[in-house]
C-alpha cells in the first residue's frame, strides 16, 4: 500500500511539473513546481527552504528518469514493504515509509554540505530513496537476483551491492555526468543500515541468509 502511494504521488507530481513538452498541455502543467521543489543546497541553507530535502524526491527531469525510478521501486518496494511488515508488525508500513522519506533527505546531505554556497547546483529525483529500497531488499534477501544496468543476467544481491557502491563512488569522484551518484551511494548505505539500527538481529539474519535460508 505504501509503495503504491509513493509511486502514484511521485508520478502525479513529476508529470505536473514537467511542462508542456511532456505529457500535459501548458494549461495543465506547473513547471514552476520543478523550480520550487528541486534540491538546491544554497536555497536550503541560506533561504531556510528545508522542505526541498524531501520534495526533490518527488520530481524528475524527464519521463525516462521517472519511469526508471518508479519501475525499480515497483519491482523492489512491495517485497521490502512486506519484509518490514513481517519484522516490525503493525508498525511495518510506518517504518517503511519513514525509511523512504528519510533516505531522500539523508542521501542529499553530502551534496548539501558540498554545494551550500553554490546556488547554481540543483538535484532531483527519487534515486536516493530507490537505492535505499534496493539495499533493504538485499538485507532481507542477499541472494536476490538483480540486473546491473543492461546486463541481462541477474547478479546476486550480495555481489551487486558492493559493485554498485564501488561504481557510485567512482562516478561521483569522476563527476563527468549529471547523475547524482553520491545520493545513490548514501541512499543505498542508509537503506541497508536503517533497518538494522531498529532491529539489530537483522544483521545475523543477513549473514544466515548467505548460508542458506531466506525470509
Amino acid at each position: 500500500m505504501v509503495t503504491t502511494i509513493f509511486i502514484v504521488v511521485t508520478v502525479i507530481v513529476s508529470i505536473l511539473s514537467f511542462g508542456q513538452n511532456e505529457f500535459l498541455p501548458q494549461s495543465l502543467s506547473h513547471p514552476e513546481w520543478f523550480h520550487h521543489l528541486k534540491f538546491n543546497a544554497y536555497m536550503i541553507v541560506h533561504k531556510k527552504q528545508h522542505y526541498r530535502l524531501l520534495t526533490s524526491g518527488f520530481i524528475h527531469g524527464s519521463s525516462w528518469h521517472l519511469i526508471f525510478n518508479m519501475l525499480t521501486l515497483y519491482f523492489f518496494g512491495y517485497f521490502v514493504e512486506d519484509c518490514f511488515n513481517t519484522v516490525f508488525g503493525a508498525k511495518g508500513e510506518f517504518v517503511y515509509a519513514l525509511m523512504y522519506l528519510l533516505a531522500i533527505a539523508v542521501s542529499s546531505i553530502p551534496d548539501l554540505i558540498k554545494y551550500k554556497d553554490h546556488p547554481e547546483f540543483s538535484a532531483i529525483g527519487a534515486s536516493g530513496a530507490v537505492s535505499a529500497v534496493i539495499f533493504a531488499a538485499i538485507l532481507f534477501n542477499p541472494k536476490l537476483g538483480i540486473c546491473f544496468f543492461f546486463i541481462p543476467i541477474p547478479i546476486p544481491g550480495y555481489i551487486f551491492g558492493p559493485l554498485y557502491l564501488i561504481y557510485c563512488q567512482y562516478m561521483a569522484k569522476k563527476n563527468i555526468d549529471n547523475i547524482g551518484h553520491s545520493a545513490h551511494f548514501w541512499g543505498a548505505v542508509f537503506g541497508f543500515v536503517f533497518p538494522i539500527l531498529l532491529c539489530p538481529s537483522l544483521i545475523n539474519y543477513f549473514l544466515s541468509c548467505l548460508g542458506g535460508k531466506v525470509l
